[in-house]
């Protein structure tokens, strides 16, 4: 499966589009369906834009009692790529251009292509939640002290440490 976009491809498309499908297993994140991602890449004249749906269900571990839960990725993707250097081109020029609230703009250096296997990886992660829980009823800490009793073997040498104080 093609997972490089070409910007000379892209720029010699009508209309300056291409339309991408994806399906498949992303390595490094643990997949419970493949990723499946409908994406269309525009080139507007200095940048590049790639939008898209981005669906599939992964495995994540939950961070209350640690027990491995399905995660729904459901999430629209809309990533913009400079095809020249922001900070040079922009600057000197004067040009301004307006991104949207929480929108980032990736400077490709001078780079020809862009790698839509990494862009699709990085963003499933970063749509995961700050805080995994396995659902709303997990019982977290209690599940860890009371039902499994989990203790350090090492930490008993404090159970008999009588602290002095000083006169």
């Amino acid at each position: 499966m093609k997972t490089i976009l070409s910007l000379d491809e892209l720029e010699n498309s009508e209309h300056k589009t291409l339309y991408f499908t994806f399906n498949e297993k992303i390595e490094g994140l643990n997949c419970v369906t493949p990723i499946h991602a409908q994406l269309c890449a525009k080139s507007l004249e200095d940048f590049v834009q790639i939008t898209g749906n981005v669906k599939g269900k992964v495995l994540l571990e939950c961070d209350l009692c640690l027990d491995k839960f399905e995660y729904d990725v459901d999430f629209e993707l809309d990533e913009m790529f400079s095809k020249g250097s922001l900070i040079g081109d922009y600057t000197e020029s004067g040009q301004e251009f307006e991104i949207k609230d929480g929108q980032f703009v990736t400077d490709l250096n001078g780079e020809n292509e862009i790698d839509i296997y990494d862009l699709l990886y990085q963003s499933v992660i970063l749509s995961f939640p700050n805080k995994k829980v396995c659902g709303i009823n997990c019982k977290g800490k209690e599940y860890l002290t009371e039902e499994n009793d989990i203790t350090d073997p090492r930490l008993e040498v404090f159970n008999n440490l009588q602290i002095n104080p000083k006169k």
